[in-house]
Order: C-alpha cells, then structure tokens, then sequence
C-alpha cells in the first residue's frame, strides 16, 4: 500500500503540474516562475508521502548537501548533451548560427526543472526504489528503464528507436546514478542539465517535443541514425554511446560504495530476522 499511496500522491503532482506549466508555454517569464514553483513543491509532497508510508525521513532528499549535489548533477548532465553536440559539430551535422532567444531559454529553463524533478520523483523515488526493495538493483534498473523509455512514445514525434535510445541513455544510466548515489537531488541535477542543455542552450527537439527556441539559433542536418532525426539527438548513437558509458561509470561508483541491492535480498533479510525470533 506504501507503493500505491507514494505513486498516487507523486502521479498527482505529476498530473497537475503538467497541466499548470503546459498551459503557459506560450509565456516564458510565466512558464519559468511557475515551473520553478512546481518543482519546489514537489519535493516536500514526496518527503512527505514517504514519511507518512514508511514511518522515515527520505533521505534521498535529504537537505543537508543538496546544492552541492544538484549542481553536481547538472555539471554531469550539461557536459554529456554538450559531448554529443561536439560530436555532431565535428561531423558537420549541426551548425551555430548566432544567437537565439534569452527570454526562450528562461521559459525552457522553468519548463526543464519541473520535468526533471516530478519525472524523477516519480521514476527513480518511487518506481525504481521499491521495485529495488523486492528485486534488486539490476532488476530494477532493467524494468523502471524500459518504462521510461517506452513511455516517450507518447511524445508528438516519437520513434520506437527513440524510445530505445532513451531506455539506455536515460533510464538506465539515471537509475545506476540514483544507485551510485541515493541521491534524488544528483539524478534531478543531471536530468535537467541534460533536458536543458539540449533545448534552452543548443536549441534542439528534446525527446521529440518538436524544436526549440533557447540561448543558440542552431540547425541539425544529417543521417538519422547520428543525429536523431525529428526525435531530437537523444535518439543518436552518440548519445547512446554516452549514457551507457556513465551508465557503467555510476554501476562501477555504487559497487565501489557497496549500494547495488542484490536479488532476493529482502526476502533474505525477513529470513534472517525470523531465525532470530525467540521459540
């Protein structure tokens, strides 16, 4: 019941949200303050939920460290869009040409930050944490990736290729940095330096959400399989490449920490308890 009460307050969260800072696009200083503001919001509702649940602080959102770990985060995130632009550029399938919209980045900006936050509220501190408890690590990074990434096949331009590439890139690798971290306030940070890297600074479709007006007025041309194609450049292979690299990385950091959960290990740990159990 803990698992449905957390999903049902988060999905509405998640639902009203959406609807409040989708209803404002149109206006950016409007989708940036309140965008902002759902974001804030967002995380007492989820401190809150699970304390009621599981009768405990969540420390996954703990304060103490927060900024330092969020901007962390988003340094991880903006440096592997900014990889794969690189990569395009030098291939010369994406082109600068001057500069975009200020006011379109600070919309983009509010619009990115209530994304990344209710999306890994949802994911990474529901989804993939429970589904952790009873299966383990591996098991619940496999099954919590694939449903993020198959649920972008909802997005206007979206490709089952995409889709994929965002099982790897995203899913995947954003489940292993929660592992490596237990952090919500890390994954958030990375999940927004790369959504706002892509769309508020180098102007590109975002999971295909069609493209964007941010800090650069730039263009993408090329094979799909390099750049994305309408789906944006998460669906090339660059930036597959590079989100299963982090996604070894950060399993290679928790192993290190001692954080992978193993399969079975809830249902050892009651084993263990019962056989202390005075007879």
């Amino acid at each position: 019941m803990r698992f449905v009460w957390q999903f049902l307050t988060v999905m509405a969260v998640y639902a009203l949200g959406g609807v409040a800072v989708s209803a404002v696009r149109d206006d950016d200083w409007l989708t940036l303050v309140l965008g902002v503001t759902v974001a804030a919001a967002a995380m007492p509702v989820y401190a809150w939920v699970v304390r009621r649940t599981e009768h405990r602080a969540a420390e996954d959102v703990a304060r103490e460290r927060a900024v330092a770990r969020t901007v962390r985060g988003v340094l991880v995130g903006g440096a592997m869009f900014a990889a794969v632009v690189v990569n395009l550029s030098t291939a010369g399938y994406y082109d600068i040409h001057g500069l975009g919209s200020v006011t379109g980045a600070l919309g983009l900006l509010g619009f990115m930050v209530a994304v990344a936050t209710i999306e890994e509220i949802v994911y990474r501190g529901v989804l993939f944490r429970i589904v952790e408890e009873h299966l383990g690590t591996y098991t619940a990074m496999l099954l919590t990736g694939l449903v993020f990434g198959l649920s972008h096949l909802l997005n206007e331009n979206a490709t089952l290729w995409g889709a994929l590439a965002i099982v790897i890139e995203a899913g995947f690798m954003l489940a292993a940095a929660y592992a490596a971290t237990r952090s919500l306030w890390f994954t958030i940070g990375v999940h927004f330096g790369w959504n706002f890297a892509a769309a508020g600074v180098f102007s590109t479709e975002v999971s295909g959400n069609g493209a964007n007006e941010g800090l650069l007025d730039t263009s993408t041309a090329g094979p799909e399989l390099l750049t994305g194609g309408s789906f944006g450049p998460e669906g090339s292979v660059y930036a597959v490449g590079f989100g299963a690299l982090l996604t070894l990385v950060f399993l290679w950091l928790a192993h290190r920490r001692g954080t992978i959960v193993p399969f079975g290990a809830r249902r050892a740990a009651r084993r263990d308890a019962a056989t202390t159990l005075p007879r």
